[in-house]
């Protein structure tokens, strides 16, 4: 059985560069940026340096359902304080199978589920997703208390337009 593929790596040498070492994705690859007069035991170093820095943080990226059961209580204390237990949701959890929305909340079992699309997206449009659901344990439907609800949270507006952006690109939600 093999092991994970080994990303390509392209490195990039730069006279004007002198002590500082970088590195980003680019598709499938990943671009080292070095300084010219480093040795190439010293760009082998840096490059399985660098490559274990970019899986660090992408491994950080990986969000976990009790993530979002800590988002969803931050949320609640900073938008629904005073609704008290009847924002609190039984379960939040992320799901695979929700090509349509971004999330669904369930009133009757206080269930929220948030698809897994969003999970690489800013935090702020999680939270915005996120609050809108916690929002629907209060107010089933999208009326004028939900909305008024949904907005006490200040990038509302950013996120709506960040996700109606991805919906036309993509075709979905």
């Amino acid at each position: 059985m093999a092991g994970p593929r080994k990303p390509v790596v392209e490195v990039r040498r730069s006279q004007r560069r002198r002590r500082t070492v970088s590195a980003y994705r680019d598709g499938e690859r990943v671009v080292v940026l070095i300084p010219d007069q480093f040795s190439r035991a010293e760009e082998s170093e840096w490059v399985d340096r660098m490559l274990a820095r970019l899986a660090a943080r992408e491994g950080r990226l990986v969000r976990s359902d009790a993530e979002l059961v800590a988002r969803a209580s931050r949320l609640i204390k900073l938008y629904l304080t005073e609704y008290g237990n009847q924002a609190v949701p039984g379960s939040v959890r992320w799901v695979s199978n929700q090509n349509g929305r971004w999330g669904s909340c369930t009133p009757a079992d206080r269930s929220i589920r948030l698809s897994h699309r969003i999970q690489e997206m800013p935090d702020w449009v999680i939270d915005y997703v996120l609050l809108h659901e916690l929002v629907h344990l209060i107010v089933p439907s999208h009326n004028a208390q939900f909305w008024a609800l949904v907005g006490r949270y200040p990038k509302t507006e950013r996120a709506r337009g960040y996700l109606e952006g991805v919906a036309a690109v993509v075709g979905t939600a």
